[in-house]
């Protein structure tokens, strides 16, 4: 694998910093504190090909590769992570599905719209009661003549409040993972619900949400994939989201490096800076190994994509790894900064609170381990 990057993608990484940078960077706090981003950002950020990436022109998108998309999640996760979820689920798993399992209507229907951000969509699989166990969901959808009628509840779903259509999984056939289809509902059809999610631990800028689907209707031209197939849709869309949470996660990352080592070189104690102390470049040396590292293997996975060779295992060790590298850099990075670390005057603590939900959703760091376990030993440890 060649790990230099290429000209056109220095150039959209160097675009998207000064970017967000200007438009992110200095209201990350405000948009922290009033839990909500400002989404007249969204289309801004949609004109620099945020929400196009890996999505052909024919569609409405503005191509591109999966290392440039994880050049454009890594750089929204050093910003504001909040900006990062909007994009990897409206674009990435409600998107990338529709394109790889769409028909040609739901293409043109959607793809141009989620491409530009004229719409967002959500992802709705987790429920109350189904987590990591997503082949026993209980959401219902029954044929009733030419239509499908929904009914259950989604839990923590990002974009809830903000969406305009949901990929919602539902059960139509018997138990376990066979029996789950995929729709596209639109969010404003009778009998569709979303309240939003407030007080969170991190990601406070981002809309969280529960959806209550209650006989919502939809036609049968709203299944996406065929009947049966929702499970690995969902499956498939999640192996590429990982690279996108992953590299969210070399963004808090190399967040944490930068304004670490900023601090610390502006910092002064005992007569010297800060950065002089031999244990604060300890710290501050683990937090850059963990960058380094944790890039490396999301591109990896992000080349392996792009190539058309298998990455799922890939996506999964990169996931791990980083999602737990961004728990530990922030927490050094506190450290850094001593008390200022622990007030949202400085980064470092939204860092820790954004990154601590990075090990849960999109698989845990135990369901990576068991995937890779499964990988390496050809034997499933799951029940």
């Amino acid at each position: 694998m060649d790990l230099s990057l290429s000209e056109e993608q220095r150039a959209f990484k160097d675009a998207a910093r000064a970017f967000l940078d200007k438009e992110a960077v200095p209201h990350r706090s405000a948009w922290d504190r009033r839990e909500a981003v400002d989404l007249d950002v969204v289309p801004k950020m949609a004109e620099l090909g945020f929400f196009g990436l890996t999505i052909p022109e024919e569609h409405g998108g503005v191509g591109g590769d999966y290392v440039t998309y994880a050049i454009a999640m890594e750089e929204l996760g050093r910003a504001d992570s909040a900006l990062r979820g909007i994009v990897s689920v409206s674009s990435g798993l409600v998107g990338k599905s529709i394109l790889h399992f769409g028909d040609d209507e739901q293409r043109a229907a959607y793809l141009p719209r989620l491409a530009s951000a004229e719409i967002l969509g959500c992802f709705g699989l987790t429920e109350p009661g189904v987590g990591s166990d997503a082949g026993n969901l209980t959401t219902r959808a029954r044929r009733d003549g030419d239509d499908w009628v929904l009914d259950g509840q989604k839990l923590y779903i990002t974009n809830g409040t903000w969406a305009d259509v949901a990929l919602v999984f539902a059960r139509t056939g018997g138990d376990g993972p066979r029996g789950i289809s995929a729709f596209l509902v639109p969010t404003d059809a009778e009998g569709f619900e979303a309240r939003e999610i407030k007080g969170k631990l991190g990601l406070r800028g981002q809309a969280t949400a529960e959806l209550f689907l209650t006989g919502v209707r939809v036609p049968a031209s709203a299944m996406l994939g065929e009947e049966g197939q929702g499970f690995k849709i969902a499956m498939s869309s999640l192996d590429k989201g990982r690279i996108a949470v992953a590299a969210g996660c070399v963004g808090i990352v190399q967040g944490c490096l930068e304004v670490s080592v900023a601090y610390a070189t502006s910092r002064t104690q005992f007569g010297r800076p800060l950065a002089g102390f031999q244990l604060v470049q300890d710290m501050i040396a683990d937090i850059s190994l963990d960058a380094d590292a944790a890039r490396l293997l999301v591109w990896r996975a992000a080349d392996l994509c792009d190539r058309g060779e298998p990455f799922g295992t890939a996506a999964s060790k990169a996931k791990l790894f980083a999602s737990e590298a961004a728990v530990r850099a922030a927490n050094l990075a506190i450290q850094v900064h001593g008390g200022a670390g622990y007030v949202d005057e400085y980064p470092a603590e939204k860092y820790l609170r954004d990154a601590r939900v990075m090990t849960l959703y999109e698989g845990t760091s135990q369901i990576q381990k068991l995937l890779i376990g499964r990988a390496e030993t050809g034997i499933g440890a799951f029940v």
